[in-house]
């Protein structure tokens, strides 16, 4: 974790050095290490890991003595009353009513005392103890399986803008093409060796290929936004990716990642936990069974006087103290610890089938993820193996244009075809890169390089 903060460190000042120019260059790791420092899901979970930690302490604490002190002043404006008998020997013959009204008291009093409580034994107190703990070791969990969650999404985010990258430049590479073709035209029909219609015809040709290359730029714009978003990286800030798809992807890293097997994933963990959790529940509503014991023990100091002045007199103040056990003995509630139980076991045999069926689920999604990379591999290969045949499409049909024995409209259908070969490319390119996350997620291996 030290090396972790120390590497997010240096990319953080790193970044606060080019913020002035409001441009990033990020790499994906790089990527990857702001957005687990900076995105809201990981740095909220972060801070419930301090929460967790914060309710041990608390916990620890309600097994320590708990003392308190007091202080009281209080004024009797009228001293209670209290009624005696009017009966011999200290009767009044003389008054007719029943009762003599006696006040005892005087109008000032004040006292000063400690007070201290130790709990000696309470079953739940221990279970809630350990109960504590394990949540700090859930709320560890919960934090990498944000981490996981943030990596899969700024991949998949990083790998959108690279994408879209790669369809700006085929779009303008496009661009070109038909303005070299569309200028050749032009030339022609001047020279009277071509029709207007074909010049028409390229021209629509070409702003369709434009609207294609401003589609493409307000795509990378998005994709770049969205990949500040989950990055947690302020708006203002341009982004600039210095990786290429190639430097990311290279076919024996993917070849190797189709041979990995499937290593513990942190959801399993997590509902592990949880069902620690569960049983402390049940240990906990059992143990309110047993009676709870606590010592007691208190000191005071109390005075009074008929005057304020007199109240704090050292000779009206006099001491008093107790020690003793306090036993509370549960013994009949109407069955509702009962009942907790009941529903803590319920609740527990769903988790227990909870787990059961997850285990064979990420073994599914496992072989899922690794079915979809081979296919999108291959669908990627066709796709390639496609846009080469219609460049070469292409090419042919231009030359025989150029040279007189073919048609514009050869050209513009080649080069619509090559266009629509292009984005298969590059939609199967975008298929395959996701495959790969969500292969690397089912694994269980999405995680940062914490060494670069």
């Amino acid at each position: 974790m030290n090396k972790y903060l120390f590497t997010a460190l240096v990319f953080l000042l790193a970044f606060s050095s080019i913020q002035a120019q409001e441009i990033a260059q990020l790499t994906l790791n790089e990527s990857i290490l702001y957005a687990i420092e900076n995105n809201v899901t990981t740095k909220n979970a972060r801070l419930e890991t301090f929460i967790s930690k914060a309710t041990v302490k608390e916990t620890t604490a309600q097994g320590l003595p708990q003392i308190n002190g007091t202080f009281n002043l209080d004024y009797n404006p009228l001293i209670p009353v209290v009624f005696l008998p009017n009966q011999p020997p200290f009767g009044d013959p003389s008054n007719p009513s029943e009762v003599i009204p006696a006040r005892f008291g005087v109008n000032y009093s004040s006292g000063l005392g400690v007070n201290m409580t130790q709990m000696i034994f309470d079953g739940s107190f221990f279970v809630g103890l350990r109960a504590a703990k394990t949540l700090t070791q859930l709320t560890n969990f919960d934090l990498v399986k944000a981490e996981n969650d943030v990596i899969e999404n700024v991949k998949k985010a990083y790998f959108g803008v690279l994408v879209n990258q790669e369809r700006i430049r085929l779009s303008e590479s496009n661009l070109a093409r038909v303005d070299s073709l569309l200028k050749e035209a032009k030339a022609l029909n001047e020279a009277g060796f071509a029709e207007k219609i074909e010049v028409s015809r390229i021209q629509v040709q070409r702003n369709n290929t434009y609207s294609q290359v401003e589609r493409s730029r307000t795509a990378w714009e998005i994709s770049k936004e969205i990949l500040k978003i989950q990055m947690g990286m302020p708006l203002t800030v341009d982004v600039l990716i210095t990786e290429t798809l190639e430097e990311l992807n290279s076919s024996e890293e993917i070849n190797q990642l189709l041979l990995r097997e499937g290593e513990g994933r942190v959801e399993l963990d997590q509902l592990k936990t949880t069902i620690e959790l569960q049983q402390l529940d049940i240990r906990n509503n059992t143990s309110q069974y047993m009676p709870t014991i606590d010592f007691v023990g208190n000191i005071r100091r109390s005075g009074a006087g008929n005057e304020l002045n007199t109240v704090f007199n050292k000779q009206n103040w006099f001491t008093s103290s107790l020690l003793g056990l306090s036993m509370n003995i549960p013994i009949f509630d109407g069955f509702s610890k009962s009942a907790r139980i009941q529903k803590n076991k319920y609740a527990l045999n769903q988790l227990e089938n909870q787990r059961f069926y997850l285990s064979d689920a990420y073994q599914n999604e496992i072989f899922t993820a690794k079915s979809n990379l081979k296919n999108d591999l291959n669908i990627l290969d066709v796709q390639r193996e496609n846009l080469e045949l219609a460049k070469e499409v292409f090419d042919i049909a231009k030359i025989k244009y150029q040279e007189g024995v073919g048609s514009n409209l050869e050209v513009i259908d080649a080069d619509a075809a090559l266009t629509e070969a292009e984005i298969n490319y590059l939609a199967a390119l975008y298929d395959g890169l996701i495959s790969k996350v969500d292969l690397e997620k089912a694994l269980g291996i999405l995680k940062a390089d914490l060494n670069n």
